[in-house]
């Protein structure tokens, strides 16, 4: 529900309270139902008086659904009311009862309600968009190369207007020449028709003598309005001083400082009509205990109040004071207004206020909306077929050029798709499918899937190899493996445990032996043979740190195969959340634009706040009220559907402290509990 319904609806609740009828729809239906029976069964019911109070439902029912009626609707019902006809007889307006003239009043009080929403609705759609078009204006200023785009862009249109003037002046002054050269041969004529013997020749030199004789009047013509053209551009080149004085960039920007001091100035004005109507209008103030006549006549006021905003927002060349005196002038010396106008029956007020509503809404509201819309056009950014006619001229002239390029390297572009969607299989399938497959293998332990550098039985053969080596050596040697000349059993099962610990002494022994004479132990002794069971050894090292890393390896085998599986689905993620973004529902552009345009609303409230100028009881002006009510609608349409429901409740009561004019204090205070209170889900807007 927005700023306008909200305010429609609390207008015509205080309608319903200072009224003296008994209404027909409400939050105490069942005993107005009881009321209204019992008014049908007295004198004063009639089919006339059943129709007015229809009507006053009706006009009700907009407020009802949270909602203002349109204008038409609103027309529809004035006129099924028959109070915006003809004026009725001095006898008739005598015979109106009491009950028939308060109904008639209630129903022109729902009426003024809803002309006053749809008036306030039609100033805050106006306000709002100004703010783009003097930021765009902005932005022509501050960049002399956007300075320059826009120079660009509308030097046909100012080429045109030159051409227009040069063309309409030079039209001007051809006629008043070709008018005085008629002149002069009428009086020619006249001279020869004094004379009674050239009459005869004259008229025949006078006949036209078919092209021959018409061909040297245009041609003579011709030249002389092409001597005015030529005079008239001479003329304006010396007269335009600006022109020789200023760039073309220069003119540019001097016309953007004008069209956004002129957007500023409707701004200033629209946002003064705003906050006078919104503090000045249908303001009931304590009128619950007071008489019928002071909110019959804050009605007519009200209505006078709109009628002269109208009629006063778009005078640009006026002052905000100066506003605001000639709005409250006007309806203190309103003629229509009953104070001023004493001779007319009262049974006939609620008849001139709904004549008078009707015409605000046939002509005042139309026009009114007109006039903004074309100073808004006329003032604001240019059309998009002003701003994009170079990049399109430039397409169109380049299109043959570029079709010709697209028709030669038709089979490239057609390689060029093909390889692109073979590329983007084999990533999906050699970078997302696959890793993903083994990723799982591993969490089932497939043993296909499994992470390994070495053979699974390698180890364990090389390790018996060994073994053999050394125990069949020892064998072959007891005195270095044992010290004896023979071994035993028992022997031999030690030296195989310590082999398998990775112990080879009696190899080692031989070796040392040998190597004292090492060509003696190489010819004669076990020099080779102990070399070669050494790198038997060295092998099986290898193989058991090897077999430790590849347990490291397995240990560690689904975090590798989620690393191998993170750049695919990154870049996936990322193609996706593009191609989302550009094909997709913008709902993420769009809640990342509504996050930040919320920041510099709350931000352009916190300026209008602290700029405001107050009176003595710290209360803002009419203008900056206007301005803060358009910030504060605004910003309620950007939290709505974001906030839970009962935080938005919150929310909007926030939103009315910060509104309503309770000292600028109190505002101040507001603002601030919506920044620390609500930034949680304001965030979410991203």
């Amino acid at each position: 529900m927005s700023i306008v319904a909200d305010q429609v609806r609390r207008l015509d609740a205080r309608i319903d309270r200072v009224s003296l009828v008994p209404l027909t729809h409400g939050p105490d239906h069942d005993a107005e139902v009881q009321a209204l029976e019992g008014v049908a069964s007295s004198p004063l019911a009639s089919p006339h008086l059943d129709e007015l109070l229809g009507i006053v439902k009706a006009l009700s029912s907009g407020s009802v659904s949270g909602a203002h009626l349109p204008s038409a609707r609103i027309q529809r019902l004035l006129r099924q009311s028959g109070l915006t006809g003809e004026t009725p007889s001095v006898q008739a307006l005598e015979a109106k009862s009491q009950y028939e003239t308060d109904v008639e009043w209630l129903l022109v009080g729902k009426a003024t309600v809803q002309t006053y929403g749809l008036l306030m609705n039609s100033l805050l759609d106006q306000i709002i968009p100004l703010s783009d078009d003097i930021w765009y204006w902005d932005d022509v200023m501050g960049s002399y190369p956007y300075s320059l785009v826009y120079t660009v862009q509308t030097s046909p249109m100012r080429m045109w207007k030159w051409s227009k003037e040069i063309y309409y002046e030079s039209v001007d002054r051809f006629q008043r020449l070709y008018r005085d050269e008629i002149l002069g041969q009428g009086v020619g004529a006249r001279e020869v028709e004094a004379s009674p013997t050239r009459t005869h020749s004259t008229a025949e030199g006078l006949r036209p003598k078919g092209f021959k004789a018409l061909y040297p009047q245009l041609s003579k013509h011709w030249r002389q309005f092409y001597g005015i053209v030529r005079q008239n551009v001479a003329e304006r080149s010396i007269s335009d001083i600006q022109r020789k004085i200023l760039s073309r960039v220069d003119i540019g920007r001097s016309e953007a400082r004008v069209k956004q001091k002129q957007l500023r100035r409707l701004r200033e004005m629209t946002a003064t009509g705003l906050g006078v109507l919104l503090d000045e209008g249908l303001n009931f103030g304590v009128l619950d205990d007071t008489s019928n006549d002071e909110w019959k006549g804050m009605l007519e006021r009200s209505v006078a109040l709109m009628d002269m905003i109208l009629q006063a927002v778009l005078c640009l060349d006026l002052s905000v004071s100066d506003f605001e005196d000639k709005v409250f002038t006007g309806v203190q010396e309103d003629p229509e207004l009953s104070i001023h106008s004493e001779e007319a029956h009262p049974a006939e007020r609620p008849a001139v206020l709904a004549r008078r509503l009707l015409g605000l809404l046939q002509d005042g509201l139309p026009h009114h909306r007109h006039a903004t819309t074309h100073l808004a056009r006329e003032n604001g950014r240019p059309s998009r077929l002003v701003r994009y006619w170079l990049p399109a001229a430039a397409l169109l002239v380049s299109s043959s050029t570029i079709l010709r390029i697209l028709i030669n390297r038709q089979q490239d572009i057609l390689n060029w798709i093909r390889d692109f969607g073979a590329t983007a299989h084999d990533f999906w399938f050699n970078w997302v499918v696959d890793p993903v497959r083994k990723v799982v293998g591993t969490i089932r332990h497939d043993e296909t899937s499994e992470i390994a550098i070495m053979s699974r039985d390698s180890l364990k053969a090389d390790r018996d190899s060994l073994e053999r080596m050394v125990v069949e050596f020892a064998i072959d040697n007891p005195e270095i493996a044992v010290g004896n000349s023979t071994i035993a059993d028992h022997e031999i099962l030690e030296i195989r445990t310590k082999v398998k610990e990775g112990d080879v002494t009696p190899v080692l022994k031989a070796y040392e032996k040998d190597l004292r004479r090492p060509i003696v132990g190489a010819l004669k002794g076990d020099l080779v043979r102990s070399l070669l069971i050494q790198v038997q050894k060295t092998k099986v090292d290898l193989e058991v740190a090897i077999s430790g890393i590849d347990a490291l390896l397995k240990s560690q085998e689904l975090v590798f195969g989620f690393v191998g599986l993170t750049p695919g689905v990154l870049v996936s993620i990322g193609v996706f959340q593009y191609l989302r973004t550009v094909f997709g529902s913008r709902k993420g552009m769009r809640q990342g634009r509504r996050v930040r345009r919320s920041v510099r609303v709350l931000r352009k409230i916190d300026k209008i706040l602290s700029e405001a100028t107050t009176s003595q009881n710290n209360i803002i002006s009419y203008r900056d009220h206007g301005l803060l009510v358009c910030e504060v609608h605004v910003l309620r349409q950007l939290a709505h559907g974001v906030l839970p429901a009962d935080v938005e409740k919150e929310f909007l009561e926030d939103l009315d402290d910060l509104a309503n004019l309770r000292g600028i204090q109190v505002q101040m205070k507001a603002l601030e509990r919506i920044r620390w209170a609500y930034a949680e889900w304001l965030g979410r807007m991203k």
